[in-house]
């Protein structure tokens, strides 16, 4: 019986790479080896990316959320606090929301959540 060889399987794998390599500079869109390290690389920094992206958020809706009640004569913990104990239950993303959009809403809420601290 005749010997297969593995050439088509490996031109297949090749290709698999280099077409996720396609726009990198120079040798890195073009030899199989630089492309399969940048690839590798770029693959695990897309991962770390997502995880860097929800915390991101998170933090940029605390910022508002934070200035807002700040001009509501609030500070972020206490406004947190307040509404805790109001059971107002609203996520940050959305508190963040109003926060930009809807000041008078959020005013309201911040005089619940100031009411029941005192």
């Amino acid at each position: 019986m005749a010997r297969i060889k593995g050439g088509l399987n490996a031109k297949k794998k090749h290709n698999r790479t280099l077409k996720l390599a396609k726009g990198y500079r120079g040798a890195r869109s073009k030899q199989y080896r630089v492309a399969k390290q940048s690839v590798m690389r770029a693959l695990t920094s897309s991962y770390a990316g997502r995880k860097q992206r929800k915390r991101q958020m998170r933090q940029l809706w605390i910022a508002r959320i934070n200035a807002a009640a700040r001009m509501n004569g609030l500070s972020y913990s206490k406004f947190m606090y307040g509404l805790k104990l109001a059971n107002v239950d609203m996520n940050r993303k959305m508190l963040a929301e109003m926060a930009v959009n809807d000041p008078a809403g959020f005013a309201a809420v911040a005089e619940v959540a100031k009411s029941k601290l005192a």
